[in-house]
């Protein structure tokens, strides 16, 4: 519902007599949609997206830009004028009728706490409706001059809502203090007046307290009745809905059941406010300055800083229809020389209507049926604005909604790493994006991993590693041909397992069959020629004072897993077993037990998380083989490391980059995060 049929609609609510006295919000918004066309000044929206504008005009009676800028502008200058005189015969007539029901209403409730007499409990009440009526009927006015002044400001160029604003701050209806003293005296008197009568669950569903409930509650609600109509800056201090309710029901009545007339105490109106300027603290401070002199309640709030220049934004619930509020920020605007936004609306038309009856915070996309993803872009080389482009069109073309982004690299001379939280529709198929991505991704040699953004992403324990060609940068069993001399052989067997062309295990009996003789001493000289992968010391040691567990599992051979075990700190070793001769000189060609292969890889991963009671949505996966796709399939998060095509296409994540520390980011930690865990 737009907000002119709703302010319509509530107006009905109220005596012909009132509605007489609305703010005439059609006739202001009529008058801007038909007498401002031509007239805005701010040429970069006032014309068509597509639009030009010629240095020179196309034809010869078509005016220069000077032609164009000063016809608007005369325009604009005679409108803007004409448009305020009409709102402010609006806002006089609204003012004076509000003064004479203001007088009424005092006259009345004065009334009836007046001391000497006892008014009925009806009487009461009556009063108190038409004191809450009163309150809404400035609320609903003043919410349409602040929007009816915002529409101009869109349709004109020029900005007048906030000193406007200010100017009502001096009105009557924004100064009348008294009304809110009268409130508390008013709910003191009818509380009293119940538990007098003994009627328990009466028109306000009130529980029956006890005398020094009733004095306690009527002396706390009077020590608020303090001010009087001025506009000068003091502020009635104006209680809470929760405030009152605690109040009025006292302690013995705190498990009731609210009625309906108390209820109307409780009803709220939803604000959205936004300040830009360039005092981050100051503007922060500022805003909840203001807050806090109202009594709103703060609901969710939205920080952004470019350097000086923040942008802070915050959803708060206002009670009472104070709505000086909106004063107090104008000119807090104006002291950090900020830029004042705000959109009021009623309970009945809050923000969650944007999307069905879910809530949204305000740094979420307000769209039903959405998954969130987190997605982190990488290059070590930097991210080029082609990739960037191409990947922002991607979103839209899908769909999808940025909510947040976040650098994850330090301010090097280029941009590394960013992640993305993504609002996606649930129509999307992880399959189908994933596969796009790749494509996108080898085209700008960039990587880009999408993960469900859950709990679990941000609270991995445990992270288990392939050796060869992943912890280090060999394959151990190469390694060891090439100190016997039949290399050739052996890496040609390798590279066909590796493509997932042969079984793992056939592929292992042939390789090691080739070692049958050598000399156990060349594992050793092996081991000095081992050479670990760029970042593995930095991401192990950074992984273990952050508290994780940390394993290999290799499909090679275990005294050179223990070794990178022991070189890097992890918690874990798993590996073949190479049998030896009789008299432990030679290699007989053969293993001895269970073959660590994918399957076994996989069951490996498992047992380690049981035996460390770690979930296996906390266990990442890193490999870069065919034999690897189990184990990282079986993790919440497996990573392609620099693997072979067919483990990039089907592993969850994949990451390209010469150093393994890379894998922070896709974790979620900061160049800065990493630093600090390097003690």
């Amino acid at each position: 519902m737009k907000y002119g049929q709703y302010f319509n609609q509530q107006r009905t609510e109220f005596p012909a007599e009132w509605q007489l006295q609305f703010i005439s919000y059609d006739a202001l918004k009529t008058f801007l949609k038909t007498r401002m066309v031509d007239a805005n000044v701010r040429l970069a929206t006032a014309f068509p997206r597509a639009h030009v504008f010629p240095w020179t005009p196309a034809a010869a009676d078509e005016p220069g830009f000077d032609a164009l800028l000063e016809q608007r502008l005369a325009r604009v200058a005679k409108l803007t004028p004409e448009f305020v005189r009409m709102l402010d015969a609006e806002v006089e007539k609204f003012n004076a009728f509000f003064v004479t029901i203001k007088d009424k209403t005092k006259s009345r409730i004065a009334d009836v706490l007046d001391a000497s007499r006892r008014p009925e409990v009806a009487e009461c009440e009556a009063a108190l409706k038409e004191l809450l009526l009163l309150e809404r009927f400035v609320f609903l006015n003043f919410t349409a001059i602040a929007k009816a002044l915002k529409k101009h400001d869109k349709w004109s160029g020029l900005q007048i809502r906030e000193p406007y604003l200010m100017r009502t701050s001096h009105l009557s209806f924004v100064v009348s203090t008294s009304l809110l003293r009268l409130k508390p005296e008013l709910l003191a008197r009818l509380t009293a007046l119940h538990a007098e009568s003994n009627e328990g669950a009466g028109t306000l569903g009130l529980s029956v307290a006890r005398d020094d409930d009733v004095a306690s509650a009527t002396a706390a609600l009077k020590s608020m009745a303090v001010g009087s109509d001025s506009a000068g800056p003091t502020r009635v201090p104006t209680p809470s809905s929760e405030d009152l309710k605690q109040m009025v029901l006292g302690t013995h009545g705190a498990s009731q059941k609210l009625g309906p007339l108390v209820g109307l105490l409780h009803e709220t109106q939803t604000v959205m406010i936004s300040l830009r300027g360039p005092h981050g603290t100051d503007i922060i401070g500022g805003v909840f300055g203001c807050l806090a002199n109202h009594h709103c309640q703060v609901v969710d709030f939205s920080l952004s800083r470019l350097h000086h220049d923040v942008t802070f934004g915050v959803l708060v619930h206002l009670h009472n229809r104070d709505v000086d509020l909106f004063s107090d920020l104008a000119r807090t605007a104006q002291e950090w020389d900020g830029t004042l936004s705000f959109d009021v609306q009623d309970a009945k038309l809050k923000a969650s209507k944007l999307a069905g009856s879910t809530q949204y915070a305000l740094d979420e996309a307000p769209y039903a049926s959405r998954v969130k993803y987190m997605a982190t872009v990488l290059n070590e080389r930097g991210l080029s604005p082609e990739f960037l482009s191409e990947w922002l069109n991607w979103l839209l073309a899908k769909k999808i909604s940025v909510e947040q982004m976040k650098r994850l690299d330090s301010h090097h001379a280029s941009l590394m790493c960013v992640e993305f939280r993504l609002s996606v529709p649930d129509t999307l198929s992880p399959e189908e994006m994933k596969s796009e991505l790749i494509a996108i991704s080898t085209r700008h040699h960039t990587d880009v991993a999408l993960q469900l953004d859950n709990v679990f992403r941000r609270q991995k324990r445990l992270v288990v590693f392939d050796m060869d060609s992943t912890l280090i940068q060999q394959e151990v069993i190469d390694e060891i041909a090439r100190a016997t001399g039949i290399e050739e052989q052996v890496a040609a067997i390798t590279e066909s397992a590796m493509q997932g062309e042969i079984d793992f295990q056939e592929s292992l009996a042939r390789r090691v069959a080739l070692l049958e003789g050598t000399p156990v001493e060349a594992l050793e000289a092996v081991k000095r020629s081992l050479l670990f992968t760029d970042g593995a010391h930095y991401l192990c040691r950074a992984l273990k004072n952050a508290g994780f567990k940390l394993a290999v599992i290799s499909g090679g051979f275990l005294p050179l897993a223990r070794y990178v075990k022991t070189e890097l700190g992890l918690d874990y070793a798993f590996a073949n077993q190479l049998k030896v001769t009789a008299d432990g000189k030679r290699l007989t060609g053969e293993t001895v037990g269970p073959v660590v292969d994918a399957t076994r890889k996989a069951e490996l991963l498992e047992v380690i998380a049981q035996a460390e009671g770690i979930a296996i949505d906390q266990v990442v996966a890193v490999g870069d083989g065919a034999n690897d796709l189990l184990m990282l399939a079986k993790a919440s998060l497996g990573i392609a490391f620099n693997a072979k095509p067919r483990v990039q296409q089907q592993a969850g994540a994949r990451i390209n980059q010469k150093s393994l520390a890379t894998i922070l980011y896709l974790m979620g930690y900061s160049e800065s995060d990493a630093v600090e865990l390097q003690i």
